[in-house]
């Protein structure tokens, strides 16, 4: 037998005119990250629909669990639209939770089909009454049961149990493309989840300051982004050799406004890179007053190196709300293993608060790194990193 999940949307309905381009857009996104197996996506008024494979059931949960634009989903049972055929469903349903250990339950319905015989309420009542007179030792509890039982009648039935949230949001895709600046921090994962869930597109871009940034580092940037990659739909890394741009602040510059400068330089590259990569935007992690270089002026100041939007997704929130999201998304166990990225090493023990303008702006013209950051760039290195199943199905075909 197929599994066969009911995928719930949220936010896409409330689009008007365009309403079905984001659809089609999430549908895309799910025959995307489903295509290693054997599958079936169907779109109905507010809702899809996803069958596969029994054996492929967890690989469609993790999917349908990281694709912006799914609200919720439940393995659920599909049958003719009649009231035995439901209330026989729905006991089925409740076979597989009282199993568990599970006791108290309710009933919910939702009859979008007006010709169905039994309206909301009614239906809800004959499937209780129905769960009762086949499990005696069950009980209902409409205020805290321990599992609830769904009917929706639509086009067809459908009754299932417990739906498992999703991420909410739009479709990845819908919102354009953008790019992260990923560093092996806790904070730049967290931005780049935040923006893929408004349904940013990203490609990632690394600053490595090789020998001073061990190669640890970057295997640690490359594990961040392959468990974005999870949530993207696939992900592409580049990483761009900073070494020599860094040597010359350090030398040059005034050692207070080293990170200022530094943060400067990366945002020209980042200009650069995004506009190579078709982005529209930037995405950094920065949130105000979490460190010294993100004080309101000197942002200021190092967003006035570029002329794309910088999008800071974690601005207003303080570090436990990132480190609670990090531990959700299973980015915080890996950025927190202890290799450093370029930022921290090369931080001087004063950094600069509150950065003039225009006389820091000279400050960095005065380091003529136009060229440095040039030749950067030539020597970027692309990495593509596949979406999570599709090296799982590979492994499986050697």
């Amino acid at each position: 037998m197929d599994a066969f999940y009911l995928v719930k949307i949220g936010e896409i309905l409330l689009k008007l005119g365009n309403r079905k381009e984001f659809e089609d857009r999430l549908r895309s996104q799910l025959n995307r990250r489903l295509a290693f197996m054997p599958h079936k996506v169907e779109a109905y008024p507010g809702r899809y629909f996803v069958s596969v494979p029994e054996e492929a059931a967890a690989d469609a949960e993790f999917v349908l669990a990281r694709c912006p634009g799914v609200n919720g989903y439940a393995r659920a049972r599909k049958v003719e639209k009649s009231v035995e055929a439901v209330l026989a469903a729905a006991v089925e349903v409740a076979r597989g939770r009282l199993a568990s250990g599970r006791r108290s339950f309710k009933a919910e319905s939702r009859r979008s089909d007006k010709s169905f015989p039994l309206g909301s309420f009614e239906l809800s009542a004959e499937i209780g009454a129905r769960v009762l007179a086949a499990f005696p030792e069950a009980r209902v509890d409409i205020h805290k049961p321990e599992f609830t039982i769904n009917a929706e009648i639509r086009e067809r039935a459908y009754v299932f149990a417990d739906p498992e949230p999703g991420l909410r949001g739009l479709p990845v895709g819908s919102g354009g493309k953008g790019l992260l600046l990923l560093s092996g921090g806790i904070d730049s994962p967290v931005a780049g989840y935040q923006m893929a869930r408004r349904g940013l597109d990203l490609e990632a871009l690394y600053f490595h300051a090789y020998p001073y940034t061990s190669q640890e580092a970057k295997d640690k940037v490359v594990s961040l982004a392959r468990i974005l990659s999870g949530y993207l739909g696939g992900m592409r890394l580049w990483t761009v050799p900073f070494t020599e741009a860094q040597l010359r602040i350090k030398k040059l510059a005034r050692e207070d406004l080293s990170t200022v400068l530094m943060r400067a330089a990366m945002m020209r590259v980042a200009q650069r890179m995004a506009e190579r990569v078709g982005a529209n935007c930037i995405v950094t992690g920065e949130s105000l007053g979490q460190v010294a270089s993100q004080t309101a002026e000197n942002l200021r100041f190092t967003g006035s190196f570029t002329d794309f939007p910088v999008l800071r997704p974690l601005v207003g929130c303080d570090k436990e709300e990132t480190i609670a999201v990090a531990r959700r998304i299973g980015s915080y166990e890996t950025s927190i293993l202890p290799y450093e990225d370029c930022c921290v090493l090369f931080s001087p023990k004063h950094p600069i608060l509150r950065a003039d303008l225009a006389r820091e702006t000279e400050a960095y013209r005065a380091l003529e790194l136009e060229p440095v950051l040039e030749e950067a760039i030539k020597q970027a290195e692309r990495l593509d990193l596949p979406y999570p199943l599709a090296e799982k199905y590979r492994k499986r075909g050697e």
